[in-house]
């Protein structure tokens, strides 16, 4: 017998015996159907894993309201087999990094005992093949391995939850922008990472299944829009999906196992484009069950929209749908001096960056994810905590152990992106745990969710104020602004007075941005922003209108590279921008004419963001006026949403000219990026 675990030898009968002795009910099913239970496969110790009762340690959800720190608004409806689950895919390099996980009365527990008193039910893990240089040292990321899946698997199992393995087929990080093959698979064609993938596919799930876990999904890749294991091309992705779901249904019908077969795409903001991922899947008629998608509420869209199109895959190709990642802050601090992925300007209205905004946003999406038919909803690695808060004494620990999102040893597989910003946790104002290891009071909205809980009123979001005024005009800011609290059902108003000095510090002749506090009656502190317009004398500055026919492409690379794209997570403002990306180098103008008003001093500028774009990539604004041509310094792009403003100043233009105003891109092989917001004024 083994701690937390009940092993029994016999027949079925004596099966049933003790199950209902131990009030349990999670065994295998043919026990439980009388049928003869299969003697293969077995563990390493020699048990058969379907004949351990899974959930030694159980807990109960409530069943009445509870009184609790923040509100919680209950989600009527919800099914009681709701997916409420979290990836925690990097537990045991924070163990190993002496990390302790800690519940609300402060006593120190085993993180999944934690995680099953909040109402989790459902534990992610990554699989990477081999994320380990020729040396043996980890990549980082917590060296997400078949082996540590095996642990956590059967740690999960113990606590009554299932799991969801997935497989990324790369050593290391899988998403939109990176899909490398594994190193040992990088040379193999089509055909051959099919058969690979069918192999690893299979024996991973073996190894994991004897090692004790209660697999109930698999993910055949992970955030595959464009690739999947160092492939591009969708016929062959679809080949290498096939493989892998083959792989899955083999070894669920071996083992009598009903496992559902995931597939994970992201970027639902795009929604005719995520339904053409499905109708593409239906097209080559690939096996699967799950339609899966990332939703992270500062990038992907409203709840809303995400509804609508998982509620749309369900109805009109018949398959599950679920939120297989996301996530909210926390906090606006970083716990390991490393840096946010997401900071707290990001933060949505009525969601604040503490404990109180993640537990409604999380609540939210599990309601509008209710609405729309999803099996549940994946939290993402809401337990990924700071190892330390020394940076020096924490970059040792990331090294060893893993337990940043890289180490310097990924530098060899992934050079672009590791191999320059590897560290530490970007995550850690998402964690669902205090930097210390403290379990935050909104972990428990995954049992909340169905009752709700009674807590003190407090206020949650004030009206965001924006004025935008013209050249001359007379700012005003309101006497009052809105509130709403944790409880939606309260709303109300409070006074404010603005900082006399800021408002007069506002030069009303000379176009700018400006910011003006505010103090509410409550003692709150809030902000107006205020801009003073210049005239923007160019059309379609936003590449916003339905007929862009006013910007100009000259395309000298291999054509095909830019696009109008609607979609507000790569866009300044508002939902459009100008995109550009090849496969082939990148060199191109996006221009426009335009006649100069009246003499004067004139500026040009641009709104860029983009990435890969290789160590010759020169990005400009540029400005000809007849011979004459202007060019701003280049602009290197160095990742997504960070936006660089190119600007080009002190123009002499005389009435009547006629100019040209364009930006002009070149880079590499398969960069990217987006161009916004461009803008010429006196």
């Amino acid at each position: 017998m083994r701690k937390g675990s009940l092993y029994i030898k016999g027949t079925a009968v004596a099966l049933l015996m003790a199950v209902t002795a131990c009030g349990k009910t999670d065994v295998h099913p043919q026990a439980m159907n009388g049928q003869e239970i299969p003697a293969e496969p077995v563990s390493d110790s020699g048990k058969a894993p379907y004949l351990e009762i899974w959930g030694a340690y159980s807990s109960a959800l409530p069943t009445e309201k509870e009184t609790a720190e923040i509100f919680v608004e209950p989600v009527n409806g919800l099914s009681q087999d709701f997916i409420r689950g979290m990836d925690i895919s990097s537990l045991i390099a924070e163990e190993e990094s002496g990390v302790v996980y800690y519940d609300e009365d402060g006593n120190a527990r085993d993180l999944f005992e934690i995680l099953a008193d909040a109402g989790i039910n459902y534990i992610r893990v990554r699989i990477w093949n081999h994320p380990y240089d020729a040396d043996g040292n980890g990549y980082g990321g917590g060296n997400c391995d078949v082996e540590k899946a095996v642990q956590l698997g059967r740690r999960a199992a113990e606590h009554g939850m299932k799991l969801l393995v997935d497989f990324h087929y790369s050593d290391f990080w899988a998403d939109p922008n990176k899909q490398y093959a594994p190193t040992e698979w990088a040379r193999k064609d089509v055909a051959e990472k099919a058969a690979l993938i069918d192999e690893f596919t299979y024996q991973s799930l073996k190894t994991i299944y004897e090692g004790g876990a209660n697999i109930g999904m698999v993910q055949i890749g992970n955030e595959i829009n464009n690739g999947m294991c160092g492939v591009y091309d969708d016929d062959d992705k679809m080949s290498l999906l096939a493989s892998a779901s083959g792989a899955v249904r083999r070894f669920s019908i071996e083992t009598s196992s009903d496992i559902k077969i995931a597939i994970h795409y992201t970027q639902v903001d795009d929604a005719a484009g995520t339904m053409k991922k499905a109708e593409q899947l239906k097209s080559h008629d690939v096996d699967y069950d799950v339609f899966g998608i990332s939703y992270y509420p500062y990038w992907h869209g409203t709840m809303e929209n995400m509804r609508d199109v998982l509620k749309d895959i369900r109805t009109h190709y018949g398959v599950e749908t679920c939120v297989l990642e996301t996530a909210y802050l926390s906090t606006d601090e970083d716990g390991d001096n490393f840096g946010n992925s997401v900071a707290a300007e990001e933060a949505l209205t009525g969601y604040p960056a503490d404990s109180q905004g993640q537990a409604k946003m999380i609540r939210d999406i599990m309601s509008y994810a209710g609405e729309a038919g999803a099996l549940g909803v994946f939290y993402w690695e809401g337990a990924w905590v700071p190892v330390g808060s020394d940076y020096d004494s924490n970059k040792a620990i990331w090294e060893e152990h893993g337990s940043g999102w890289a180490s310097s040893y990924a530098s060899g597989y992934d050079p672009q992106d590791a191999g320059k910003y590897f560290g530490g946790s970007s995550w850690d104002n998402q964690a669902m745990f205090d930097f210390s290891g403290k379990a935050l009071p909104s972990l428990n909205v995954f049992k909340w969710v169905y009752h709700g809980t009674d807590a003190p009123l407090q206020p949650l979001a004030y009206e965001e104020v924006y004025i935008e005024s013209g050249i001359g005009e007379t700012i005003e800011l309101p006497e009052e602004i809105g509130v709403s609290y944790n409880d939606p059902s309260v709303s109300g108003t409070m006074k404010v007075e603005w900082s006399e000095e800021e408002l007069a510090a506002i030069d009303v002749d000379t176009g700018n941005l400006y910011t003006v506090t505010g103090t509410l009656e409550n003692g709150a502190e809030v902000t107006a922003t205020v801009k003073v317009m210049n005239v923007n004398y160019l059309s379609d500055p936003g590449f916003d209108e339905t007929d862009p026919s006013v910007w100009q492409v000259e395309d000298r690379g291999a054509g095909d590279t830019t696009d109008i794209q609607k979609k507000a997570a790569d866009a300044l403002s508002d939902e459009y921008a100008f995109h550009f990306y090849s496969t082939e180098a990148i060199d191109f103008d996006v221009y426009q004419s335009v006649t100069v008003p009246a003499d004067g001093m004139y500026t040009a500028c641009a709104n860029v963001q983009g990435g890969d774009m290789g160590p010759d990539q020169k990005v400009c604004v540029f400005v000809k006026n007849g011979d004459e041509e202007f060019v701003s310094e280049p602009v290197a792009l160095d990742g997504w949403r960070s936006w660089k403003k190119i600007t080009l100043p002190d123009l002499s233009m005389k009435a009547g000219d006629e100019i040209i105003v364009g930006i002009s891109v070149q880079g590499a092989a398969k960069g990217w990026g987006t161009i916004d917001d461009v803008e010429l004024y006196k």
